[in-house]
């Protein structure tokens, strides 16, 4: 039997229920409204609605039926309820009769689906934040692992200068702590108890909505009913932290795809995390960071359908937010496979130091190093840049890494070259250069690496 039945003389068509019914997609919040029906149990018995003994009695069966189903909720789909609030309610009253008729009172399904999500979205973002951190430590551990191992820096995928693969991996360090920033302030706002509210103007019994809130784990009660109903920002901000932090799961996807191609060959991924080709025998593919790039544009898309969805709603409740989950469950179960997947990926990659190394060698890498030993002589940098830009051509027609010229050929650009310029174009005074907070240098890197651990000790 449906919740609002009453003022219809009719049956809705079999077309209409497949439509409108959410039980498919919601009964992922049954724990979440046994908990919340349990908790207004407590609720309208502490302002004589009913008895302790009924009381007693609903949490009891409550609890029972909790049991029963919460090891295994998809086993509700096969039942003919509208939604999960029917199921429960529904079960309820074969259990206790017509005292589960009574928990209803005061309470609408619109404030009881508000507190369902979001006591989901706290739950399931505490879990989130718990895989964030593990794949910062994961990220931390390879920097320290790979420290001072060098590669070749980019910008618009062509070599730039040299920097170390711990600085790399520290790059994302500061993306991910970005992330749970992010995800820790959305959870703060969220934690607000929507329970209490009704359909859209409050409940009509005195209800005390703080101690409501604190029995269900929240921090206060929200303060507006009709915002309270309508509000689904909890879901657009968990949405839109995904799809942020799983922008930068894909950059750093994409990165090592590229560094363990046959092309750079900077990087071994484990087998772990690889497949084969049904027709190449020697093919190892990354396809655990393909499904990280590509699973990113599928949280995108939920991200803009729950943004479409609410742009246009008049407050307060409307059937239109019942599209809210489905995106935001896929959504979270997408970002956390991601997120298991690339500590994954990290746990077992291994450095090819030999050829980053070369490849950093290569690409007149150290060009600016020969623009800044030309300024120290006292060459206006503008001017410096354009005479090493003229050594570059010079050396590339030459088949030349710019050390490899002589002094004379050097000379030929700046009368003043000695052999002491040849010290400022290793690889190592390019790296050793940079020692600036935030730079490449290893004494900057490794106490980078330092401050990490110890944040991670401290949690």
């Amino acid at each position: 039997m449906a919740l609002w039945g009453g003022r219809f003389q009719g049956e809705s068509s079999a077309l209409f229920k497949l439509f409108n019914d959410s039980l498919p997609v919601d009964y992922r919040l049954f724990e979440q409204d046994v908990v919340g029906s349990i908790a207004w149990a407590d609720a309208i018995a502490s302002v004589g609605v009913i008895t302790a003994q009924e009381c007693t009695d609903l949490k009891a069966a409550l609890n029972e039926l909790l049991t029963e189903v919460g090891e295994q909720p998809e086993q509700i789909i096969q039942h003919g309820a509208e939604d999960i609030h029917s199921y429960v309610e529904q079960q309820l009253i074969a259990k206790v009769g017509d005292l589960g008729k009574k928990l209803h009172t005061g309470r609408s399904r619109n404030d009881q689906v508000a507190t369902d999500l979001k006591l989901w979205c706290k739950s399931e973002g505490e879990s989130l934040l718990t895989k964030l951190s593990t794949l910062h430590a994961e990220l931390v551990a390879l920097a320290e692992r790979e420290v001072d191992a060098v590669m070749p820096g980019y910008t618009h995928l062509q070599r730039a200068q040299p920097v170390t693969f711990g600085h790399w991996c520290l790059a994302y360090v500061e993306m991910y702590e970005r992330d749970i920033s992010r995800l820790q302030d959305a959870l703060n706002r969220a934690d607000s108890c929507p329970l209490g509210c009704g359909a859209l103007a409050g409940t009509a019994y005195p209800i005390d909505r703080h101690q409501l809130a604190s029995a269900l784990n929240f921090a206060r009660p929200t303060l507006n009913s009709l915002d309270t109903v309508s509000d689904r920002d909890h879901v657009v901000e968990l949405c839109s932290a995904a799809s942020i932090s799983m922008m930068h799961l894909s950059r750093m996807a994409e990165d090592l795809i590229f560094f363990n191609s046959g092309e750079a060959n900077f990087i071994s991924l484990s087998d772990e995390v690889t497949s084969g080709s049904s027709l190449m025998p020697q093919k190892k593919n990354p396809d655990a960071l393909e499904l990280i790039r590509g699973k990113t544009g599928r949280v995108y898309g939920s991200l803009m359908g729950i943004l479409t969805t609410m742009k246009a709603l008049p407050l307060a409740y409307n059937k239109d937010m019942q599209e809210d989950k489905e995106g935001l469950f896929d959504v979270v179960d997408s970002w956390s496979i991601c997120l298991d997947v690339a500590a994954l990926v990290l746990s077992g990659l291994s450095v090819n130091r030999p050829q980053a190394l070369s490849a950093a060698q290569q690409g007149y890498a150290n060009a600016t190093e020969l623009a800044d030993y030309l300024v120290a002589k006292g060459m206006p940098f503008r001017e410096a840049h354009h005479v090493v830009g003229e050594v570059v051509v010079f050396a590339i027609n030459a088949q030349k890494p710019i050390e490899a010229l002589s002094v004379e050929q050097l000379q030929q650009f700046a009368n003043f070259i000695g052999d002491d310029v040849y010290k400022d174009l290793t690889i190592e005074a390019c790296l050793e250069k940079r020692d600036v907070l935030g730079g490449t240098a290893l004494k900057q890197v490794s106490a980078a690496i330092e401050a990490k651990k110890a944040q991670l000790n401290h949690g």
